[in-house]
């Protein structure tokens, strides 16, 4: 009996390709696929810590100049006595907040 064309053994080196893909299939998945989500995760968190540093400084500066201009009459003086209370309660209220951290065993 002859064979057809159809009927022939897979050649040797599709084979090996086959085994190739699978492997490397296998690597991006396991290895690959979890870096690339890592470093996509720390580079989106970097730009959007800088856009909201850089949303924080701009509001600030705008409610100094406003604050300046039209709420307290060209005195700055006041304005700086404003925005540093509210500094200082943000900050006595995040430390009132926090939790303290365990105590290591030596």
């Amino acid at each position: 009996m002859s064979q057809g064309p159809d009927q022939h053994e897979p050649d040797v080196v599709d084979t090996i390709f086959s085994y190739f893909d699978r492997f490397m299939d296998a690597l991006h998945d396991r290895v690959l696929r979890p870096i690339l989500l890592v470093g996509r995760f720390l580079a989106y968190g970097f730009i959007l810590l800088l856009v909201g540093l850089v949303l924080v400084s701009a509001l600030v500066i705008g409610f100094v100049r406003f604050s300046t201009i039209y709420l307290f009459d060209h005195h700055v003086w006041i304005t700086y006595l404003v925005v540093s209370a509210l500094s200082t309660s943000a900050g006595l209220l995040i430390w009132r907040k926090r939790r303290p951290v365990p105590l290591r065993k030596p």
